[in-house]
């Protein structure tokens, strides 16, 4: 990531799990975590636990939103995220078709919410 705070604020209000530590900051998703690069981490020479050619933005994350479409567009204006793309049909990491919205973080990061029926 460039902008750590950004960040750290932007996926506490959509309701994530932040937690904070020195080489990275961990987002969790249920009982999932992604680990953002704070940017003295990933260009520091010699780390080499990422993809190579890899600076932000780079991430393309996907999320099963549990909520209603109308809460996700709650939860997503309260944080300022701008609806790239979406609603839209595409099959997910479920093998099932669900109702994704796709917006970006302050990095530019591609975030996807899935919404799969009962």
């Amino acid at each position: 990531m460039r902008d750590s705070d950004a960040m750290v604020a932007f996926y506490r209000s959509l309701g994530f799990d932040v937690a904070e530590h020195p080489p990275v900051v961990s987002v969790y998703a249920g009982n999932q975590m992604v680990n953002l690069h704070r940017p003295e981490t990933w260009q520091r020479e010699g780390f080499t636990l990422r993809a190579p050619a890899a600076e932000p933005p780079c991430g393309d994350l996907c999320f099963v939103w549990q909520g209603s479409p109308e809460s996700l567009h709650a939860v997503l204006d309260a944080a300022r995220a701008a609806i790239e793309e979406g609603p839209v049909t595409r099959n997910g990491g479920r093998r099932a078709d669900g109702t994704s919205v796709y917006v970006r973080d302050p990095d530019g990061n591609l975030l996807e919410f899935m919404i799969y029926g009962s």
